[in-house]
């Protein structure tokens, strides 16, 4: 067991590498091994966090269940995935992401199978809750190696070229689950992905190692001659009541962020779980035409992240705010527009759910990031997952008591609610628009030092 434990214990960094040829090549090849790693091990997750969705129109067909009792279901994932989202940040930043992610991949496809294997409500909502819980294990980690594996000034590109692995699997699944309820019933929507899960879990094991340090390599802001506004000592370990109460809860921009987060998450959400519903009961398409909607809302979410992440680096030079303004404010617009599409307009309302995709991915992702920038890189996790925490309180919002709008207000309920959530962080987000760095600690520390002639020109 204590071996075991050892496993998810961060490794020691290793004599730095003095050959400087030998450094860029190792970085070259580490940096594509991890970003890969990393990548196909998070479009997995969302195999096994998304299966229930894409089941759920069969499972109430076979059980009776009313909409509200599988938003009930939805709330608890999301409480119990952002909880854990959280206190995994904290964890991993202390932990080696190799063992942690890779660990929390496979247990979500075992509570998936798990799922698949009862008809009980009771029993469902543990299994879920389960799964929330190790969902919790996937992003934290990679923020982590987000963070230490590529520099500010190219992480806005790189962050969002990662970010889009939630909307590939996200893409993918619909089609996996919808075709598995369909042809087997729903629950081969549950054991088909858990499996899936568990090989993946596996893979990415094998795939990823922590900090350029454990491997011998110096820093990235070393190599990449890129150092941050703050200057921090890479050496110096924080505890983690220092990383919790002095990075993240005494820092007024990561509140701010946290509660627009929290407004983003119940549209992202709630247009995820119950967009293929609206158009199935508003406007009468079949399942797997319901379902496609759903791919087109991923797809959005896919270019959406890229043109964030390169615009907040390109156009805002380092600015997250603007990009996350300009896009909840178009989101606003696009719900509007699905609402309103006519019936039988198919092509209307695919192009409507790329619209929101492409517009609601992009503060999704740009939020989490920008609570790793005003935050300390050695908190990194920590900063994510509690503004990740307040996220998925509102993706619980976005299950039960959005539900319960639908069933007493109707579809005109549900969609005035997530207008009103667009609007409210269009107004939270205004006043960062010029905010790159955090004045606090800018004004705290002192300039870094130049880095080493044969580093920086090895880094080019």
């Amino acid at each position: 067991m204590t071996s075991i434990l050892e496993r998810f214990k961060a490794p020691p960094s290793a004599p730095e590498i003095q050959d400087q040829e030998e450094v860029k090549e190792r970085y070259k090849y580490w940096r594509w091994r991890v970003f890969f790693g990393m990548y196909i091990g998070y479009v997995f997750f969302y195999f096994t966090r998304k299966s229930f969705t894409f089941a759920m129109p069969v499972l109430m067909q076979d059980l009776g269940l009313q909409i509200s009792d599988l938003g009930v279901l939805s709330s608890i994932l999301s409480i119990t995935y952002g909880m854990s989202k959280f206190l995994s940040g904290m964890l991993s930043d202390r932990s080696n992401p190799r063992y942690f992610m890779a660990t929390g991949l496979i247990l979500t496809g075992v509570f998936n199978i798990c799922f698949g294997m009862t008809s009980s409500v009771v029993f469902f909502a543990i299994f879920w809750g389960l799964n929330g819980i190790f969902q919790g294990w996937g992003w934290p980690p990679c923020a982590r190696l987000l963070t230490h594996w590529y520099s500010q000034k190219e992480r806005g590109t790189w962050w969002g070229i990662t970010s889009t692995s939630h909307s590939v699997g996200g893409a993918l699944i619909p089609f996996v689950a919808a075709f598995c309820a369909q042809a087997w019933g729903w629950r081969f929507a549950m054991y088909v992905p858990g499996v899936i899960c568990i090989l993946a879990g596996l893979y990415i094991m094998n795939r990823l190692r922590d900090t350029p340090q454990s491997l011998g390599l110096p820093s990235i802001e070393k190599f990449k001659n890129d150092y941050p506004a703050v200057k921090l000592q890479e050496d110096k370990e924080i505890s983690a009541k220092e990383m919790l109460f002095k990075h993240v809860l005494s820092n007024k921009f990561i509140w701010v962020l946290a509660i627009s987060y929290f407004f983003v998450y119940i549209i992202r959400q709630a247009v995820n779980d119950f967009g293929a519903l609206f158009l199935i009961q508003a406007k009468g398409y079949s399942m797997m035409a319901a379902s496609g909607s759903v791919f087109w809302f991923e797809a959005g979410g896919i270019f959406g992240t890229l043109v964030a992440g390169w615009g907040s680096d390109k156009i805002f030079k380092g600015r997250r705010a603007p990009v996350n303004v300009l896009f909840a404010l178009g989101v606003v617009f696009a719900i509007a527009g699905l609402y309103y599409s006519p019936a039988g307009s198919m092509l209307l309302d695919y192009s409507l759910m790329f619209a929101i995709g492409f517009l609601i991915f992009g503060p999704q992702m740009l939020i989490g990031m920008a609570a790793v920038e005003l935050s300390h890189k050695k908190a990194a996790g920590t900063s994510n997952g509690f503004v990740g925490w307040i996220a998925y309180l509102g993706a619980a919002t976005a299950g039960y008591p959005i539900s319960k709008i639908a069933e007493v207000w109707g579809w005109y309920g549900f969609f005035s609610a997530l207008v009103l959530c667009g609007i409210t962080t269009v107004a939270l987000l205004i006043p960062l628009w010029g905010i790159k760095s955090n004045p606090k600690f800018t004004a705290q520390e002192d300039t870094p030092p130049a880095p080493e002639p044969a580093v920086a020109a090895a880094a080019k």
